[in-house]
């Protein structure tokens, strides 16, 4: 009896380990389901974003909702493809696509679309009225109506950059008065025509990767005013998550032949210092977040050659650390492979992912 009891306490841990589980995956003959982002305002509502690829070559946007927590996923069509989405609560939703912005009141089941700026790629609301839109070629707005009507960031076009080549990609508030806005400039090289990376492996690996001008914008009232830094930095900054707390988190991804696929650094946007937290040569991270325990997730795939941009999907895997400084790999289901992975989180016992290879996995046990 006394080995049987033994025997269930070295099985327990084992069941109880966290992993992360296929909630959803579209698997259908014949065509693909791409998710660009990824939004869960609450531990029931989940939003993915993407397009269905058919044979053919025909593209048919969409949004694939839950409303029990990832038990059962509808696809609905929209009428432009995604690029990201932003929600102020389980209703209440915009989302960014190549043509313009949409609102929705229903939970990403029906959108309305507003008169926007062009090339918009991201949004961020404060609350149902005041919220803020960057994009392409230096676009910086904000408005006070929900997005019925948006004027320009004069901050935004100060920054001395081409405004052909740069972009902003990403808006994050730490708190209504502290938020920050993060891009890039970087000019195409002249290196003539040239076959992909995956078909040329020796030319990728002789290339080597060229600095870019990372551009943000910081505000500490609100976004009344912003003040525009610019360095010159490997890799583009394509993510920033911010707490309250005063600390947070930056993914830089690198391209061409860099040594590192990607690093993740420590934020202190009281202080302004950073600390690198994060690398591996086998590990391109594509998103990290923050918990509301201060758990950080990063996702991405696993890096098996020199040559990291290849249309083959790699095995995603994430990892999570409670202080920056140890890193705890993740089980994933081992049919889980993409090129990018997009996290959310509803709540501390609710953090997701989905792969732009249609599937979304959610963490499971502790």
């Amino acid at each position: 009896m006394q080995c049987v009891v033994l025997a269930l306490l070295t099985i327990v841990p084992a069941l109880a380990a966290p992993q992360w589980k296929v909630s959803y995956f579209y698997d259908e003959d014949d065509s693909g389901l791409t998710i660009v982002d990824l939004k869960f305002p609450s531990p029931r509502r989940g939003i993915a974003a993407g397009a269905i690829s058919e044979k053919g070559g025909k593209i048919r946007p969409v949004v694939v909702v839950t409303g029990d927590g990832g038990a059962h996923w509808t696809i609905q069509p929209i009428k432009e493809p995604a690029l990201s989405l932003f929600f102020l609560d389980d209703s209440l939703g915009w989302m960014v696509t190549e043509r313009g912005i949409w609102k929705t009141e229903e939970s990403g089941r029906s959108w309305r679309k507003l008169k926007s700026p062009p090339g918009m790629i991201r949004v961020y609301f404060l609350d149902r009225i005041r919220g803020f839109a960057v994009g392409q070629r230096k676009a910086g707005y904000r408005t006070s109506d929900g997005g019925a009507t948006w004027e320009k960031l004069p901050e935004a076009e100060s920054p001395k950059s081409s405004p052909d080549f740069t972009n902003y990609t990403w808006i994050e508030f730490a708190t209504k008065q502290v938020g920050m806005i993060a891009g890039s400039s970087r000019p195409p090289r002249r290196l003539g025509q040239r076959l992909p990376d995956w078909i040329d492996p020796e030319a990728a690996v002789r290339r080597r990767e060229w600095p870019s001008l990372t551009v943000t914008l910081d505000t500490r009232d609100g976004g009344k005013t912003w003040a525009p830094s610019t360095g010159s930095i490997f890799g583009d900054l394509t993510r920033i998550r911010l707490t309250a707390e005063g600390w947070g988190v930056g993914l830089f991804e690198y391209f061409d032949e860099f040594t590192w696929p990607s690093e993740i650094f420590s934020l202190n946007w009281k202080t302004g210092k950073s600390e690198r937290v994060f690398r591996l040569k086998d590990r391109a991270v594509t998103d990290v977040i923050i918990a509301p325990s201060g758990m950080v997730y990063a996702a991405g795939t696993e890096v098996t050659g020199r040559i990291r941009q290849t249309p083959v999907p790699g095995k995603v895997k994430i990892l999570r650390s409670k202080d920056l400084k140890a890193w705890e790999p993740l089980t994933v289901d081992y049919r889980a492979l993409g090129r990018r992975v997009t996290l959310a989180i509803a709540e501390e016992d609710g953090v997701w992912a989905a792969t732009d290879t249609g599937m979304i996995l959610k963490l499971e046990g502790k």
